[in-house]
């Protein structure tokens, strides 16, 4: 327990008391009304505060800030009553009522001890410097009025005559009380007066805390049944994907033959039309050869896009360093004489795995179709939706403005007309999306757009 403002070191301010207005006043019609009392606290926060209280309850206040000015002041005009802190520089509240007590001028003066908590140490301290009372921090303004008008009370009726010393011992300690017994009492009741408001506050919070528990206990049972509901539909979902990636599986396999069976029969018909082109000298027949030789490799071109199609999409999507995936693509541009730039790609971006391919297919593009392309860059930043956009942008003829849309349907192109057309695919799978939005003659420029919750910096 710790007397004064407790553990505080000097100099330290407390936090600011709110200056409500006390639930209790005292009578001001009393004949205490308009008492002077001086206070002792070098606190300038705990000093308004007091005098709030005391001036609210229509006593005089004087102020002092130890107790050495606290003894100047008494000499020139004697206060009804003295109310104290105990840690004080200069001079503590125990010296200063001690002094007090010492000088019968002054002994007869009522002298309050200011604390924060009580301990019988500290009472016994207070008793041997001759305090008539205590009076505990946090401020109750109804005790302080009531002690106060007590004090005053007895003062009035010189009820603190002088007492033979009682000796006694307390913590191996000897102690002399010069005390009498009033005074003795009245701080007792008051420290048991303190006690039982403060038993009651703890028992109003146990009752609190046990309610509150009670609700955390509920709450806690929700939340078990709520997991115990989540781990059974997550084992569900587990088995769904499970049954669905067995079906792929098997499904794949399947076409996987197919697709086998179908080229190896393609590759025979080839092979009947070369034999038929050679032995055949007949106009008609080898327009018609011609055209059937056209559709075999039709359909061998639809056939390596089944291969490719089917893999979008098998493979739960990612979080994939976008820095990764173009340093792979370096040596294929530095190779094509192709100068690359660039810039904030620390990110990663949630999407199928195959994204690697999309830049791939970017890149290709480049050099098949740029015509004269000595710089690519690609750029990652933030739009103002909070989005991410990351730019990849060439110094080849770019794309006309009536091919900006159909690059991406199926079967546009110079080639297959598949790598725009799957890059969509691929990114579509967590909401990414690809636009051609270049100047035609000036360069391509793709803009891919990843949703706010599609991207993160790079987990190092």
């Amino acid at each position: 327990m710790t007397t004064g403002k407790g553990s505080r070191e000097h100099g330290d301010i407390p936090d600011s008391p709110r200056q409500e207005k006390p639930d209790v006043l005292p009578d001001k019609s009393s004949r205490f009304a308009g008492s002077r009392i001086l206070v002792v606290e070098d606190s300038r926060t705990q000093a308004e505060y007091l005098r709030y209280i005391l001036e609210t309850g229509g006593y005089s206040v004087v102020m002092a800030t130890h107790g050495r000015e606290a003894l100047d002041l008494i000499q020139s005009d004697l206060p009804a009553m003295v109310l104290t802190d105990i840690v004080m520089p200069e001079m503590d509240g125990y010296d200063l009522c001690r002094e007090m007590k010492a000088n019968p001028r002054t002994s007869g003066i009522p002298v309050i001890l200011v604390t924060q908590l009580y301990d019988p140490a500290d009472v016994i301290k207070g008793l041997e410097a001759g305090a008539d009372n205590f009076i505990v921090k946090p401020y109750d303004a109804g005790h302080i009025y009531s002690c106060i008008a007590t004090m005053l009370e007895a003062a009035s009726l010189n009820k603190f005559p002088h007492h033979p010393p009682v000796e006694f011992i307390f913590g191996h300690q000897q102690h002399r009380i010069t005390s009498d017994p009033s005074r003795i009492l009245n701080i007792l009741l008051s420290t048991y007066e303190y006690a039982l408001r403060k038993n009651t506050e703890l028992q109003e919070t146990q009752e609190q805390m046990s309610l509150l528990n009670e609700e955390l206990s509920t709450t806690v049972a929700d939340l078990k049944t709520a997991n115990a509901n989540l781990s059974l539909e997550n084992a569900e979902r587990k088995r769904v994907e499970k049954a669905l990636a067995d079906a792929n599986r098997k499904l794949n396999l399947m076409t996987s033959i197919t697709r086998h069976d179908i080229n190896n029969q393609i590759t025979a018909l080839q092979l009947y039309i070369d034999f038929a082109e050679s032995e055949s000298v007949n106009p008609a027949v080898l327009e018609h050869l011609r055209k059937a030789k056209f559709a075999t490799e039709t359909i061998q071109r639809q056939i390596v896009f089944t291969k490719q199609y089917e893999d979008i999409g098998i493979q739960v999507p990612r979080w994939q360093d976008i820095r990764k995936i173009v340093d792979v693509l370096r040596p294929i541009i530095r190779a094509a004489g192709i100068q690359l730039e660039t810039k904030n790609l620390a990110t990663e971006v949630y999407a199928d795995p195959l994204l690697a391919k999309v830049f791939e297919n970017l890149v290709d593009n480049s050099i098949r179709h740029g015509r004269q392309v000595r710089k690519i860059c690609i750029t990652m930043a933030k739009n103002a939706e909070g989005a991410m956009t990351v730019g990849y942008l060439d110094d080849g003829e770019g794309v006309s403005a009536e091919d900006k849309d159909r690059i991406f349907l199926k079967g546009f192109g110079k080639n297959t007309g598949l790598g725009l057309f799957l890059s969509r695919e691929i990114l579509g799978i967590t909401s990414i999306t690809i636009w051609e939005k270049g100047t035609p003659g000036k360069g391509a420029y793709f803009e891919i757009t990843v949703p706010p919750d599609g991207f993160r910096p790079v987990q190092e």
